[in-house]
């Protein structure tokens, strides 16, 4: 980690876990020797170390994305030195919120730790600038001008879609996907509708496949619409998103630019609305998501389908998502290949359960979705999951349409304190279905490769 205090802000990170292969999404300061000006050394750092780990930090942060798939980054070095106590209270203070470094001191005491030290530093620390922006984004010029040799291959692509009575939405879909100006493609949806009606499906100027599945599993849809597919990638998609034009050839440009494998689209909730600031360059991704992403099918060959542990509940797409960043998967961030997100109050399997994994439908229900701790504790440890419970229990108490008012996140936190038997109760019985969850393992099937044509 490159920082330890950072698991505080951000427990379940993929960047806390180390990947059999680094691309560097930490470089080094020998990559970064010729950014000198646009990130200088931080010399109020204690440490040297911390220095080299600030700067990288800030690198990663706007966006740097080095194109050798060798390039090595810091981490295994920074792995066998610690850096001052009072350095990563700085790290905390300059970045994040003001009310983190509190909270790990608090956290850090209550730990036992040595509450003189901590103090002590957490004092040192205390006339840090904050910054929370961390600087100007790169923003790839060229890639405008890029000529891209891939969309001029012409890959076979198949875009997956699983459909849940929307079929009011689907129409949408189909005409956005007919305007195209990448044509080399399939479609392939699986239809788990009451009643399933086939007339929606024909008249479409698309190579168009579907069947009816009658079990409402999303991660069986995506799974099998991607063992039918014949594409030599996989572009995952939602039934109520909207996409311009150039949307595939956005997704192939990204692949080839960056020499990726996984083109992780960007997604917007209002029509006309601006891609929000934190996505809106080329970054290495700290997600996937299944509504608008562009996949190399080798990387399923590779590490296998979707886990249907997380069947008819949530973070499906973020176990993947992790699952690829741990077996050096290259995911980027791309902002050229962006979805608006309709969110449709109705149909798709939402029903299943509320928007968010800390907010489930009913109050009464296991909180977190038990998938949720399955796949924090499965990866992170239990520290880091009891980290993530903290920091996401208490706010869960507003709704999801409220959670962007930080006084009523303020004011749900207070009341939590009251309903920490209730709320506590709710953890418990998570646990233990994540805790059957774990002992069943993960069922995760292999994707068996491609015969090639003769």
């Amino acid at each position: 980690m490159i920082f330890s205090f950072k698991k505080y802000v951000t427990p379940t990170s993929y960047f806390n876990l180390k990947p059999i292969k680094d691309h560097g999404y930490f470089p080094d300061n020998d990559e970064l020797i010729t950014e000198s000006e646009r990130i200088p050394a931080d010399k109020a750092y204690k440490s040297f170390n911390a220095q080299e780990r600030d700067r990288a930090y800030r690198a990663f942060q706007m966006g740097y994305i080095g194109k050798d798939r060798d390039m090595v980054s810091s981490i295994d070095v920074w792995e066998d030195v610690k850096i001052p106590v009072v350095d990563e209270y700085r790290f905390l203070r300059k970045y994040y919120h003001r009310a983190w470094p509190y909270f790990a001191l608090l956290y850090r005491i209550v730990t036992l730790k040595n509450p003189i030290r901590e103090l002590r530093a957490f004092i040192k620390s205390r006339t840090v600038n904050a910054e929370l922006g961390v600087g100007p984004s790169y923003q790839y010029p060229e890639f405008e001008s890029y000529h891209c040799d891939l969309i001029e291959k012409k890959p076979f692509i198949s875009v997956i879609i699983p459909t849940l009575n929307r079929y009011e939405y689907l129409k949408d879909v189909f005409k956005d996907l007919e305007k195209q100006t990448y044509k080399h493609f399939e479609v392939i949806v699986v239809d788990q509708s009451e009643p399933f009606d086939e007339e929606q499906f024909q008249g479409w100027d698309l190579d168009l496949k579907y069947w009816y599945q009658s079990d409402k599993a999303l991660w069986k849809a995506r799974n099998d619409a991607i063992r039918s597919s014949k594409g030599d990638f996989i572009l995952l998609y939602d039934d109520d998103s909207l996409i311009e034009d150039d949307w595939i050839e956005q997704h192939l440009k990204c692949i080839e630019y960056f020499d990726a494998d996984i083109s992780s689209g960007v997604s917007i909730s209002v029509v006309g609305a601006a891609v929000p600031a934190h996505y809106s360059y080329f970054r290495w991704s700290d997600q996937l998501d299944t509504g608008n992403a562009l996949v190399k099918r080798e990387v399923f060959e590779t590490i296998g389908l979707f886990d249907r542990q997380f069947e008819k509940q949530r973070m499906g797409d973020g176990e993947f998502g992790l699952r690829s960043y741990l077996n050096g998967i290259r995911n980027i961030s791309n902002p050229r290949a962006k979805r608006v997100h309709l969110k449709a109050g109705h149909g798709g399997l939402r029903h299943k359960g509320g928007w968010d994994a800390f907010r489930p439908k009913n109050f009464w229900d296991p909180r977190p979705m038990p998938s949720v701790l399955y796949l924090y504790r499965k990866y992170f440890g239990f520290e880091a999951t009891m980290l993530s419970i903290l920091k996401h229990l208490p706010p869960s108490i507003v709704p999801y349409r409220l959670k962007r008012n930080r006084y009523l996140l303020v004011f749900g936190a207070l009341v939590s304190v009251f309903l920490i038997p209730v709320l506590f109760l709710a953890v418990a019985r998570s646990w233990r279905s994540a805790s059957r969850m774990l002992n069943e393992g993960a069922k995760i099937d292999n994707l068996e490769p491609k015969v090639p044509l003769s």
